[in-house]
């Protein structure tokens, strides 16, 4: 089975500041309902996590640098969670996620790269 990170993008920070609690209960739903459908689907969940508000971020400038407080990118899409699925049907999965971008939220499914797809450190030597 291949392995695959779909990370959640959109306003992350709705959550916590401009969504009432009846907003965010009803979307928490949905995500119950999007684990409910993976299951259906034969999909495996191996990880993932919510993640907190853009302001307890910390980051580190590309090519190192001192640390700062916040997201780097000033932008207002965030990634706002992620989760990893195993699974040997990529169409099907990416539709369960359909659920989650009802919600508002962008979806990005990538392929996990396999460790044994990575060059040895006996192929550089050579």
């Amino acid at each position: 089975m291949a392995q695959y990170t779909v990370l959640i993008i959109g306003a992350a920070d709705r959550w916590w500041t401009s969504m009432s609690l009846a907003e965010r209960t009803d979307g928490y739903a949905q995500y119950d309902k999007l684990g409910e459908a993976l299951a259906a689907g034969g999909h495996t969940i191996v990880g993932g996590a919510e993640l907190t508000q853009t302001t307890q971020a910390r980051s580190i400038p590309a090519g190192g640098g001192p640390v700062t407080d916040g997201p780097y990118a000033e932008t207002v899409e965030q990634v706002g969670g992620y989760y990893q699925i195993e699974t040997d049907d990529l169409d099907g999965m990416v539709e369960c996620f359909q659920i989650i971008a009802r919600t508002g939220d962008g979806i990005e499914v990538r392929p996990n790269v396999n460790p044994e797809d990575r060059p040895s450190s006996d192929e550089e030597a050579s």
